[in-house]
């Protein structure tokens, strides 16, 4: 997000420099500065703002200073895991602490409130000399926003919300955002609305729920690759082995054609056979498969998107908390049915994925997915590793 601050129209009472630093002392928050600076260069931080203001204004961020006690006067930005509960009329703009250091700070007496009101709050100075250090703490320990594993220590760890969130885990992690969070934003409202118009074409929560409908039907991604997985799979069970390259080809094509199929249609079912097995070779190579292992289905890759589709729509305030955690456990328990193991459908979502968008480029969505399953089955606290699939 790159968002436009707008000067706002409310001065701050002035306040001598010996005032403000006896007040930080009285307060007991100033702690060690440098390294509440350090830690906040990496964190996602955001302002609350009215709804109705951002809709109005979606390219603008009001960030007005506030007085908090006699003589205190701050702005206030929360991190995530402070954020208030969800509500339908206050929306987050996600800033970083380099934005909040280019802010037009018209007066160096307004101070930085850092989860203010919480037992984890602090204020921070706002002079020039201040803000070059946001500045130099942020080019020093900036994380990015994308392929972090993060996860919310007060958020689900287990049970079947928690099990449908996992299964979201690929896209939490592509976006640096905690796997188990189901609250008040994603990324940011005005991000969120942004990236469901552009890659969804959903522009109200008509449009949401009719992708997400799609997505839990499995009637989203092509039915072609599932189509040939399954004759794969019916020959595997059938011969009691499983079949090989020509077989499989030959059998899915001929199979393509006695229900109708043209002839460039069974043409694509016998490219795509052959396309499945390089995938496939490389998923072994890469990790994503045991050594014989092989891919069973890609319906992973909706009911990923699925859940979150339904944490995306929460942001965007298309829906509210209870529709949102429905859908999410109702992906899970689609893709328990589905699948027999954690493995099982990362593979399946990696395939998935991949076909719809790589193009045997090998790029940077096998890469996004090779990097999102070597975290999510190795990292110590990843869900695949402490919650069940069965």
């Amino acid at each position: 997000m790159s968002p436009h601050h707008r000067p706002d129209a409310h001065g701050a009472p002035w306040i001598p420099p010996s005032e403000i630093e006896q007040l930080l002392h009285e307060a007991g928050l100033r702690g060690d500065e440098a390294e509440q600076i350090r830690i906040l260069a990496g964190a996602e931080l955001f302002i609350a703002a009215p709804r109705a203001e951002v809709d109005a204004e979606p390219d603008a961020v009001y960030w007005r200073p506030q007085q908090v006690a006699k003589g205190l006067v701050v702005r206030q930005v929360l991190t995530r895991g402070m954020l208030p509960p969800w509500h339908p009329d206050w929306v987050f703009h996600r800033i970083t602490l380099r934005w909040a250091a280019e802010f037009g700070w018209r007066d160096p007496r307004v101070l930085l409130a850092v989860n203010g009101g919480t037992p984890g709050q602090f204020l921070l100075p706002t002079t020039p000399e201040h803000r070059a250090w946001w500045l130099r703490a942020y080019r020093e320990n900036e994380r990015g926003t994308d392929d972090r594993f993060a996860a919310l220590r007060h958020g689900p760890l287990l049970g079947p919300l928690a099990f449908g969130l996992a299964c979201g885990a690929h896209l939490a992690f592509r976006n640096g955002v905690p796997w188990n969070d189901v609250g008040s934003v994603f990324t940011g409202y005005t991000d969120e609305l942004e990236s469901l118009r552009d890659a969804w074409g959903v522009t109200d929560r008509a449009g949401w729920r009719k992708q997400l409908d799609a997505l839990l039907d499995g009637r989203n991604s092509p039915p072609e690759p599932d189509f040939a997985l399954r004759v794969r799979e019916e020959l595997r069970i059938g011969r009691g082995e499983v079949p090989s390259a020509d077989e499989w080809r030959e059998t899915a094509a001929g199979h393509a054609q006695d229900l109708g199929a043209s002839p460039s249609s069974v043409r694509h079912i016998e490219e795509l056979v052959r396309r499945i097995l390089r995938y496939e070779a490389r998923f072994r190579a890469d990790g994503l498969l045991p050594p014989q292992g092989r891919v069973l289905k890609t319906i992973a890759y909706d009911y990923g998107r699925a859940v979150n589709l339904a944490r995306w729509g929460l942001s965007a305030r298309f829906c509210a908390p209870p529709e949102a955690e429905q859908a999410i456990v109702h992906a899970g328990a689609l893709a328990r049915s589905a699948y027999g193991s954690w493995q099982d459908y990362a593979a399946g979502y990696a395939l998935g994925r991949v076909l719809r968008f790589d193009g045997e480029e090998y790029g940077h969505f096998h890469e996004q997915c090779v990097a999102a399953h070597r975290v999510l089955t190795e990292h110590e606290g990843s869900p695949w590793r402490h919650i069940p699939w069965r």
